[in-house]
């Protein structure tokens, strides 16, 4: 039996925060992009939650009940990144001021290597590590690629983490070549083209 999956709103706002911050701000990307790591948990922490907030209005974001396991989604068009709501660019700037250099670099090796093609994007997704091993990542991807496969639309992703982007490479994910960043860390781009339904989950 799959464990199980419902969509996230607002009032899952903080939690998701929280998760999705302790599972990336010790790889080594998060190290890059805030160096200080009394600052990286706060830094990274606010703009996964302006992130969060834009995916929640214009994508999907699913979760367990239990609150341990979420995955961020946002349909991109394959020219331009969605209108984002409200004060999304400015707040993202305020938020990462001390670090601005850094996080412009990121976006713009993103950009570079981002597909052309409608899809859409999981920005996030993380689980408790105490609970990792029992299939929530792997329902909670399920969950999503069965609507994609329903409308024949192919997913992307951008994995810092090797061990993860073996969990999605067996789930469909194809990866290219990594991004590398200034001190050696890598990004691994990975796409993922629509399966009939249930194929590749």
């Amino acid at each position: 039996m799959h464990p199980t999956v419902t969509k996230a709103d607002a009032s899952d706002v903080v939690w998701a925060t929280d998760l999705i911050t302790h599972s990336l701000e010790s790889q080594a990307p998060a190290v890059w992009l805030v160096p200080p790591r009394a600052r990286r948990h706060v830094v990274l922490g606010s703009a996964i939650r302006t992130a969060l907030d834009a995916a929640l209005t214009l994508g999907e974001v699913l979760c367990t009940p239990d609150r341990t396991g979420v995955a961020v989604w946002l349909p991109h068009d394959g020219d331009a990144w969605p209108a984002l709501p409200g004060r999304y660019d400015a707040r993202t700037d305020e938020i990462t001021a001390e670090f601005g250099a850094r996080f412009r670099q990121l976006a713009t090796l993103l950009a570079a290597h981002h597909p052309a093609e409608p899809h859409h994007h999981l920005l996030f997704m993380a689980v408790e590590p105490n609970r990792r091993g029992e299939g929530l990542g792997s329902a909670l991807l399920r969950a999503h690629h069965a609507r994609l496969d329903a409308a024949g639309i192919p997913a992307y992703l951008v994995s810092g983490n090797p061990a993860a982007r073996d969990l999605y490479a067996r789930h469909g994910y194809r990866a290219a070549a990594p991004i590398l960043l200034p001190d050696g860390a890598a990004f691994w781009p990975m796409w993922r083209p629509s399966h009939s339904a249930g194929a590749g989950t």
